[in-house]
């Protein structure tokens, strides 16, 4: 396989066909707890994105280097020292949404879809095309993110992009997208009951476009065989 193949096949295995969100079900945790909005999925996966682009890289230009015996705690160590620049890079530049997203920054060291990435590819293969993996998994993460903070603020407070300050700055405020007025908010959106609904309706829409695209595809022509009849004539 060439290196326009690999790219492609890392691309549509990172946004679709193994997106760590969807398909593989990691980071579960995170995912469901703080995209109650936009702002707070978007700031969650950008972390995430970045500690996972950046750990890719380190532990693919040292894989040569790091006994099979201790790569998985060296991996860890890796994840965590990117992870700690993200938090001390958000609590500098982005304080507001640092303490909206709490514990769960942290939390990105336990998430499954990073170390799985160092192991599965980025221990195997070289910097490029593990940065790139790393990118196109993250990107996968983010989108994830970003489309059920979506579905779940507007059910729930009939908003988008609300507290985008908190990432982008005080001229942010007017983002902020009123769609529709509600009286009071609907909790069942924005707890976390509705986001492990909301992430079941993604998984199974998910599912049916396999489906259909599947069905759609060309069926290979079944090979017509002929029988030989043997025939035996009594004299």
């Amino acid at each position: 396989m060439n290196i326009s193949d690999e790219l492609k096949e890392l691309t549509w295995q990172g946004l679709w066909k193994n997106n760590p969100g969807l398909v593989q079900l990691l980071g579960l945790c995170p995912l469901l707890a703080v995209t109650s909005t936009v702002i707070n999925a978007l700031g969650l996966g950008l972390a995430t994105l970045f500690v996972l682009v950046c750990s890719n890289a380190t532990v693919s230009a040292i894989r040569n280097w790091v006994p099979k015996e201790i790569r998985i705690p060296i991996f860890v160590l890796i994840i965590a020292a990117f992870v700690t620049c993200v938090q001390l890079l958000m609590n500098a530049f982005t304080f507001g949404l640092y303490e909206s997203l709490g514990i769960f920054l942290p939390l990105i060291v336990t998430n499954c879809a990073i170390i799985g990435r160092a192991e599965a590819y980025a221990s195997k293969n070289p910097v490029n095309l593990a940065t790139f993996d790393g990118f196109m998994m993250g990107l996968g993460f983010l989108l994830v993110l970003v489309v059920l903070g979506a579905i779940r603020e507007l059910l729930g407070q009939g908003t988008l992009f609300y507290g985008a300050e908190l990432l982008f700055g005080d001229w942010a405020t007017v983002l902020t997208i009123e769609v529709f007025k509600l009286d009071s908010q609907f909790l069942l959106a924005i707890l976390p009951p509705g986001a492990f609904i909301a992430m079941g309706f993604l998984i199974a829409g998910k599912n049916a476009i396999d489906n259909y695209l599947k069905e759609k595809q060309p069926k290979p022509k079944k090979e017509q065989t002929i029988e030989r009849v043997r025939v035996n004539f009594d004299s």
